[in-house]
């Protein structure tokens, strides 16, 4: 009988699982390879620390739980990185001429064979997790990804050491010299892992950044920048050169920002995947600070029931899109995730019967069936001038990518109320205040009142991750001050992430929105016409049923979704 098929009658044996449990775990094993207890832990049928205390009663050996554990240097040198990584083992301690090692697999006798050979120690085997032992393995002898980058950057450093010099600003620059540089091998090669590494994590945005004394690049990952290595700073020009000639940009220009593009091909996971990077080369005072937004399609969300609305403020939101005219606007800070509720929108509207044209700066996604124009200010292609354009061209939809003046919300306003939807974004702060900004860009009330049908404000929050979420208790009077009643507070289930190798130890994988929707109603039309406040607004949307952007957060919360730490961050009362 197959290990496996053990272990898993074991488990049913003991009442952990079922039987029906056990098929979905050794189908997924068969899928996706593993061991049967790291899938029954990905299902979320066992947590991770009892997968341990179950091991250790199944195979009849001690259990160690590795989070935690110091373990000397000279214990580690006994089993090289390679080894421990073959067999997923874990020397733990040494006494005498025996070595205690941690195994998943305490009757694997093919690694304590190996290891006896190799080092002349007798084995003691404790069991701890899949998980734990990997990830300590990461810990201790660094990762793969780790060690390959060490081992780019002492290449990359030795190169480095006397070919290249960093200029400065006042000297003249030898172009082929430097385009040279940044061809290299090495060079190429740091480039490509700095790409690689920020798609596999799952980043947002790479920031490679140089400074007086120091060069770094950090990756956004679900909104939150982490500090990733720090390439020598003699290499800044070389690195600086090497991505700017990848999105096709002028390597000599060092004293104007540039934009650019860079498309490539990659394998992941064993899947061929075609990926956009947005390229901005910003000049500072140290150098050229370079910002590369990732656009992988793959994650883009389409399906508007999965971005996080409220199931009324959806069907507010859907009955507004499906309107023949009129404003929809949807606001918040960069990065908020606007971009995606608007394409959701649009792949909502698109069937053969509408013509949809979209101005966009810069167009994120090609999205099939919609006529999307790229904004060119260099040769006066601005979003005012193309919306007049569309306005010729016959469209039923038009998204205007922002609203940044008076001219753009004009055309956009005009377009509005004479048979257009019109999809728009705008920077400000929550749903009630873009009536004023408008306003305050010269536009009339009369034509404000008359024009926007809806407003969306919106904002990302990091998701409690699923593979290490576990219940956890807050104090009521901080529950309170989030605006939780004391009763809900009391009763109030609340999650968060221990933190495991899935979400690099954070608690936290994926993210998700909140909205606050706010319709344009009867009563709210008098009050924009009557030159209402911000304040009169909000509260007029409020008692006709509004989900502020904290009840919101709320409603995650009691799903167990978010944490009050991200939605506190996020939102205000």
């Amino acid at each position: 009988m197959p290990p496996q098929k053990r272990f898993g009658e074991f488990l049913i044996k003991s009442g952990k699982i079922d039987q029906e449990q056990l098929k979905e775990a050794l189908r997924l094993q068969q899928k996706d390879g593993g061991r049967l207890g790291t899938n029954l832990v990905k299902l979320g049928y066992i947590q991770d620390s009892e997968l341990t205390e179950l091991l250790s009663r199944h195979f009849g050996v001690p259990s160690v739980d590795l989070d935690g554990v110091e373990i000397d240097e000279t214990i580690l040198k006994i089993i090289p990185g390679d080894i421990a990584r073959k067999y997923t083992i874990l020397p733990v301690s040494k006494a005498g001429a025996t070595v205690t090692l941690a195994m998943t697999d305490p009757t694997n006798v093919f690694a304590m064979d190996d290891v006896k050979f190799m080092t002349g120690y007798r084995v003691e085997p404790v069991v701890a997790s899949e998980a734990q032992i990997r990830s300590s393995i990461d810990e201790f002898y660094g990762s793969t990804h780790a060690l390959e980058l060490k081992k780019v950057m002492e290449e990359v450093t030795e190169d480095a050491e006397t070919d290249l010099e960093v200029l400065e600003e006042e000297e003249d620059l030898d172009l082929d010299t430097l385009e040279e540089e940044s061809e290299t091998a090495p060079v190429v090669k740091l480039v490509n892992i700095i790409m690689t590494d920020a798609i596999k994590r799952g980043a947002s945005d790479i920031h490679i950044e140089p400074y007086e004394k120091d060069f770094r690049v950090r990756y956004r990952i679900d909104g939150v920048l982490y500090e990733m290595m720090h390439p020598p700073l003699k290499l800044k020009e070389a690195i600086t050169s090497r991505v700017k000639i990848m999105s096709r940009l002028d390597i000599a220009e060092k004293r104007l920002p540039q934009d650019g593009r860079i498309k490539i091909k990659t394998r992941i996971s064993g899947r061929v995947k075609d990926l956009d990077f947005r390229v901005s080369v910003l000049p500072t005072i140290f150098g050229e600070k370079i910002v590369m937004r990732l656009l992988d399609k793959d994650k883009l969300m389409l399906d508007m029931t999965k971005l996080g609305f409220e199931v009324d403020s959806l069907r507010k939101f859907e009955q507004a899109i499906f309107k023949p005219y009129g404003m929809v606007l949807v606001t918040g800070p960069t990065g908020s995730g606007k971009t995606n509720t608007l394409y959701s929108s649009l792949q909502r509207l698109n069937t053969p019967e509408v013509n949809i044209m979209t101005a966009e700066d810069p167009v994120e996604f090609n999205l099939e069936g919609i006529n999307q124009v790229q904004m060119r200010e260099r040769i006066g292609l601005n979003f005012a001038s193309t919306l007049r354009s569309f306005l010729r061209q016959d469209p039923n939809i038009v998204l205007v990518g922002e609203i940044r003046d008076f001219e753009t919300a004009e055309v956009a306003i005009k377009a509005a109320m004479t048979g257009h939807l019109v999809l728009s974004t705008l920077h400000t702060n929550d749903a009630p205040s873009t009536i004023n900004r408008l306003m305050n860009m010269g536009i009339e009330p009369f034509l404000v009142a008359t024009s926007v049908h809806l407003i969306v404000a919106q904002r990302l929050v990091r998701r409690v991750c699923s593979f290490c979420k576990e219940p956890f208790e807050m104090p009521v009077q901080a529950l309170s001050e989030v605006g939780f009643t004391e009763q809900e507070a009391r009763t109030l289930k609340l999650f968060k992430g221990r933190g495991c190798d899935r979400c690099s130890n954070t608690g936290y994988k994926g993210r998700i929105a909140l909205y606050e929707v706010m319709e344009v109603d009867d009563p709210t039309r008098e009050l924009i016409l009557s030159g209402a406040s911000a304040l009169e607004l909000r509260q007029q949307a409020i008692d006709s049923g509004m989900i502020t952007l904290r009840a919101s957060g709320r409603q995650k919360i009691r799903d167990g979704v978010t944490t009050v730490e991200e939605v506190v961050r996020e939102t205000v009362i």
